[in-house]
């Protein structure tokens, strides 16, 4: 058989056109669901079930793990989900991808082919291509990106090679079934191989789906390939977690670590499981299937489509269990670089429905210590020599203040869940008050990142600080930190009575004073030319941002006061 360089760029350009179909076809559903999808993957995740149907749902509806699978490490590099929720979601994903081989198996390879009223079916959508309404141009894509993959799935049929008339292929396949029980770990390399290559789990399965269709390969083969994608298709989401946070990273490594041990385990119960898949198609289940295709082999591209949703489906069931093993496994496997990677992350919210304000209440703790971090990084910003220094930490001071207006916004959703399913007046007043805490916590960051900025305005316009302004500085900074201190040990307290109200009211009159004091002395520097107008201004400022601060850590602790215990 010859098989030249224009059959193979035929070949290529086959699965080209498949893949460009999927894609057209995912990105149209996406943009019609727009933010109903993510709405899906927030709220359906309050343990793993609802993750796990989530999951399966979505993938389902974009028709492609990988999309899946890389928007929740997205959402996991924003801190919009945590570990625990993405683990049940990408194992719904799994279960999701297997209608992409049905579909392939019943409406591409069939007796009924798709590609036969293709050309019409984009007839349809074409239209829609032209409306001045974005929705129909969406719809338009998800049409014609339908129609692409099956025309592409023919051309792809077509275009590969017959290895029937190729007795070398068909000696180094047949080379692979003698190799007795390795033959299957050989097959799952080639499938993780293939995978890899085409960069689609999909395509790969299609291309399986193909070859066993001709007979090409014995199903026995193909269910091993198909194994091997099931890793193959982890490298999208490690590849797009490679820039994210250690957050992002670990789900990605979930992914691959539920998939491995799923392989591992199919591994030596390989022979029973698809003997079991053989049962089953001899039955009347298969035998329906079959002759309503009608298909040359279409047992063997329905068995391998059943064997690929029985494997992922006995893999979710044997694992949901083990959600919190996978999240420790993965958490060994990608530490944190530092202690700031665990501190912008929810830990006690999100994993399971509230039924108190418990969870809110601790995840509020971490808020008012990470918030107090700010401080430090603020402190050694303004004392910076090099610049490299001074930006280091305004990159710190700007990802927690970001990383503020997301918590606020997490734990008011959850809070308000909360204040709508709460039947016990106490803990509506828990909510009001966790409330305007969150709001005092994120306004204090935004100030803190108004003083980096006019730490930066200082050395970009030239603006000198004396010793005794940064003297003084420090003296505000310290007082508040005293203050943080006060504010994040009542956070702690679980009674009134142990709540430092007195300390918490005269650390802020302190604050209040010096900043008075410290007001009169800047307008005697400025009239006595002992520094300039603009120093005097942006140092003033500062000193009353820092003032700001202390005000609104002292109504934390008047909210902690006012929690109805």
């Amino acid at each position: 058989m010859e098989f030249g360089v224009v059959d193979i760029l035929t070949m290529v350009g086959a699965l080209g056109f498949f893949i460009y179909g999927m894609k057209v076809m995912s990105e149209g559903i996406q943009s019609v669901a727009g933010d109903r999808m993510r709405n899906i993957l927030g709220v359906m995740t309050s343990n793993r079930f609802s993750g796990l149907l989530s999951g399966i749902l979505i993938t389902a509806l974009v028709q492609s793990s990988s999309a899946t699978t890389v928007m929740v490490v997205s959402f996991v590099n924003a801190g919009l989900l945590n570990l625990g929720q993405s683990i049940g979601i990408i194992m719904g994903a799994n279960i999701g991808t297997t209608v992409t081989s049905w579909l392939i198996s019943l409406l591409g390879l069939g007796k009924f082919k798709i590609s036969s009223v293709a050309l019409p079916i984009i007839a349809i959508g074409f239209p829609l291509m032209f409306s001045k309404n974005p929705k129909h141009k969406n719809w338009a894509e998800v049409i014609i990106g339908f129609a692409l993959l099956f025309i592409g799935l023919t051309y792809l049929k077509d275009a590969m090679p017959d290895l029937q008339k190729s007795p070398e292929a068909l000696a180094f396949i047949k080379d692979i079934n003698n190799l007795g029980f390795l033959a299957v770990p050989v097959s799952v390399l080639i499938g993780t191989l293939l995978t890899i290559v085409v960069q689609s789990s999909s395509a790969a399965m299609a291309i399986t789906l193909i070859m066993v269709d001709h007979g090409w390969i014995p199903l026995d083969m193909a269910c091993a390939i198909v194994l091997g994608e099931n890793i193959g298709t982890t490298i999208t989401a490690n590849l797009a977690a490679m820039i994210g946070n250690v957050h992002a990273k670990r789900a990605a490594r979930a992914h691959l670590v539920f998939n491995i041990f799923g392989v591992v385990w199919m591994i030596l119960l390989f022979p029973f499981f698809v003997d079991t898949v053989k049962s089953i198609m001899s039955g009347s289940f298969g035998s329906y299937l079959v002759d309503k295709i009608q298909g040359d082999n279409s047992f063997n591209t329905i068995s391998l489509s059943l064997f690929h949703t029985l494997f992922n489906v006995c893999n979710v069931a044997f694992l949901i269990g083990f959600v919190n093993t996978i999240r420790k496994v993965v958490i060994r496997m990608v530490p944190a670089r530092s202690a700031e990677d665990e501190e912008l992350h929810l830990e006690y919210m999100g994993e399971g429905i509230a039924s108190s304000i418990q969870e809110a209440r601790e995840e509020v703790k971490r808020f008012g210590a990470l918030t107090a971090e700010i401080s430090e990084f603020v402190q050694k910003m303004i004392h910076a020599k090099k610049d490299k220094d001074r930006v280091s930490q305004f990159e710190k001071i700007k990802k927690y203040e970001q990383r503020t207006d997301e918590l606020k916004a997490e734990v008011a959703s959850y809070l308000s869940k909360i204040a709508e399913s709460s039947v016990i007046q106490g803990d509506a007043m828990g909510v009001q008050e966790l409330m305007s805490i969150i709001d005092d916590l994120e306004r204090t960051a935004d100030i803190y990142l108004r003083i980096g900025k006019a730490v930066n305005k200082r050395i970009s316009k030239n603006i000198n600080f004396t010793d005794k302004q940064f003297e003084n500085l420090d003296k505000m900074s310290g007082l508040v930190d005293s203050a943080f201190k006060i504010m994040n040990g009542n956070l702690t307290q679980v009674s009134k009575e142990e709540i430092d109200q007195k300390g918490a009211f005269e650390m802020e009159l302190e604050i209040d004073q010096l900043r008075k004091t410290l007001r009169k002395e800047n307008i005697k520097a400025i009239e006595n030319n002992l520094y300039s107008i603009k120093s005097g201004m942006l140092y003033y400022d500062m000193i009353f941002s820092f003032e700001l601060i202390g005000n609104h850590i002292y109504n934390v602790t008047k909210d902690i006061a006012d929690f109805d215990a």
